[in-house]
């Protein structure tokens, strides 16, 4: 096996034909570990020093990325975290092709405890799915290793398994919910609303200027999130996810004025809900905010999408809506 670490923000390019090919094969495939996600999140919210650490086959094949950066923490350690880590990355990991993940396993953490490996003292794996083998074979050949490992339910992710038809999801909702939904889906015809998906470069940055504006009159806690810095993330990841087919920004209008709006992701035929805004002011009395999320389970529906998932949180509207949990976990393995 060949190993190699770095430190330089180039690796993303060098990877660049690599990256998602590997990611393709994992068993855990996530738009948050994408090259264009990792690469962009780095640029606008990334602090420390990059520890981007490769596996490689004897014929050279890229088999395992770990995407780790080394920032110090309070008590004066080193910690390592996945690049993401943690309030914007919904689901991360370690990128390891299948068939591989106990020599690559090892071969990371023979890597992290070499002498002239640079220092750290906990290596923080966070949000990892549930169907992670980091969950299981690399928490056990670090604890055979001898070093501190533990493991805790970070968060949980409602999803609905989407039904073949819209009736047949409705069916499944309660009694309460299904007259509700269809109750605001009526009213908000009588206003001459219209919903529709941006389908247009050029009308990226327009409408995540928009969108950023909803989002942060939505509630004072949005507000404070949408900082300069995180405005600029959120501008640079739509301008270079649109290309890839990754995008799906959904707009709400109501008599010509954009009232609502969700930032969406679709990847491997999931609908990833990332963030939403709406005016509260304006147009609260009509809910286009249920009104917006039952157009677009409806239009997944219609596209025949796998799962419709809310991401991380347990937000109870995620679950007037027919979610159910799934797990996500994160695995902190220390020196000692």
């Amino acid at each position: 096996m060949q190993i190699d670490l770095f430190s330089s923000t180039d690796v993303f390019e060098k990877l660049r034909r690599e990256w998602n090919d590997l990611l393709q094969r994992a068993m855990v495939d996530t738009l948050f570990l994408t090259r264009e996600w990792q690469a962009t999140w780095w640029r606008h919210l990334g602090s420390g020093a990059l520890r981007v650490i490769t596996v490689r086959a004897d014929d050279g094949t890229l088999v395992g990325i770990a995407p780790l950066f080394a920032e110090p923490a309070n008590d004066g350690t080193v910690s390592l975290s996945l690049i993401g880590c943690v309030d914007v990355s919904d689901y991360l990991d370690l990128i390891v092709a299948p068939g591989y993940e106990e020599r690559v396993y090892t071969a990371l953490l023979d890597t992290l405890t070499q002498p002239n490996f640079p220092a750290w003292s906990w290596l923080h794996l966070c949000t990892l799915p549930a169907a992670s083998p980091a969950n299981t074979r690399l928490k056990a050949l670090a604890e055979q290793r001898g070093l501190a490992v533990t493991q805790s339910l970070h968060d949980v992710s409602p999803m609905i398994d989407l039904p073949d038809t819209w009736d047949g999801y409705l069916a499944r909702l309660d009694k309460k919910q299904r007259h509700e939904v269809r109750r605001k889906l009526r009213r908000i015809e009588e206003t001459h609303a219209r919903w529709y998906v941006i389908d247009a470069l050029d009308q990226v940055d327009a409408a995540i200027a928009d969108f950023i504006e909803l989002h942060k009159k939505s509630r004072p806690d949005k507000n404070l999130f949408m900082d300069s810095r995180m405005q600029g993330f959120f501008v640079e990841i739509a301008r270079q996810l649109f290309p890839q087919g990754w995008l799906q920004l959904v707009f709400l209008e109501v008599e010509g004025e954009r009232a609502a709006s969700i930032l969406n992701f679709v990847y491997r035929n999931d609908v990833l809900v990332y963030n939403s805004g709406y005016d509260p002011v304006k147009y609260a009395s009509l809910s286009p905010g249920i009104v917006l999320f039952a157009h677009s389970i409806q239009d997944a529906i219609a596209a025949k999408r796998r799962r419709y998932d809310f991401l991380r949180g347990d937000e109870e509207y995620k679950y007037r809506f027919g979610a159910k949990n799934t797990e996500v976990y994160e695995v902190h393995i220390g020196r000692v």
